[in-house]
């Protein structure tokens, strides 16, 4: 990410000295161009994703995340592996209910990218003190601003843009330093297989819905016997039998009275 041209360094120098800005040199055989980058401290940032697969639809993925939001991602390629259990699972290996965890290790880097762009040319004309005309090796003219108050070494001798004269014989470098952040990204992503649903306790009764049976309509009552009235299962029999033994005793009897009183 490059900051704007605020940030830029520029400059210009005549032998030993230097012009700070200068127009931008063109790519010909007379400008050398060398390239450095000077990194500094990084800095590193680690996010953590969770949520549960909701959907898996072909290559699009719905998950829950841990806030409740639904998440939609289109297409997800099929080189794209999630860590499960060690065994890399792709797209369509994930299940509903699956647990999902991203973790996006973010590192910001900043640094310097510092161009030096150096040419030779021989002065065609100057126009002090804003622009000088260098006339390169191959024959062709180049313009370059000079900036305000900008000193230049020609033969050992500090002279400003004044002191330039057709036909001198000058080096201009034009050095840009450009401030960039650099920002790499690890994403790693891990899963765990949805919970199987829990079977319940063995010392908890399993209660059975059992028909209880219809009870039988009750009887009519029958009406209450007399006290005198035999019972059903009786007999005339032993009756009958009493009355004769009655009888015999009584005949018995008056025979032994007769006999005693002498009838």
């Amino acid at each position: 990410m490059k900051s704007g041209t605020s940030w830029m360094k520029t400059g210009l120098a005549l032998a030993v000295g230097t012009m700070c800005s200068v127009f931008a040199v063109p790519s010909i055989a007379q400008v050398e161009t060398t390239q450095s980058t000077k990194a500094g401290p990084a800095s590193k940032e680690v996010t953590v994703e969770r949520g549960e697969v909701v959907l898996v639809n072909g290559n699009d993925l719905v998950v829950k995340m841990e806030d409740g939001s639904f998440r939609h991602i289109a297409n997800v390629p099929e080189s794209a592996k999630i860590t499960v259990d060690g065994k890399q699972l792709g797209i369509h290996d994930l299940k509903p209910g699956m647990k999902l965890q991203r973790s996006i290790i973010t590192t910001t880097t900043p640094q310097v990218v510092t161009t030096v762009q150096t040419v030779t040319g021989k002065v065609w004309h100057v126009t002090p003190p804003n622009s000088v005309i260098l006339q390169l090796e191959n024959n062709t003219n180049q313009s370059f601003k000079i900036p305000n108050g900008q000193k230049f070494n020609v033969n050992g001798q500090m002279v400003d843009a004044f002191g330039l004269k057709k036909g001198m014989v000058v080096t201009a470098t034009k050095i840009v330093e450009v401030p960039e952040v650099v920002v790499s990204q690890q994403k790693h992503v891990t899963g765990t297989m949805a919970a199987p649903p829990s079977a319940p306790p063995a010392d908890v009764p399993i209660l059975i819905a059992k028909a209880e049976p219809t009870p039988a309509p009750a009887a009519a009552e029958a009406p209450a016997a007399s006290a005198k009235t035999l019972p059903k299962t009786g007999s005339e029999l032993p009756l009958i039998g009493l009355l004769g033994l009655l009888c015999l005793t009584a005949s018995l009897g008056v025979k032994i009275l007769r006999a005693n009183i002498g009838v």
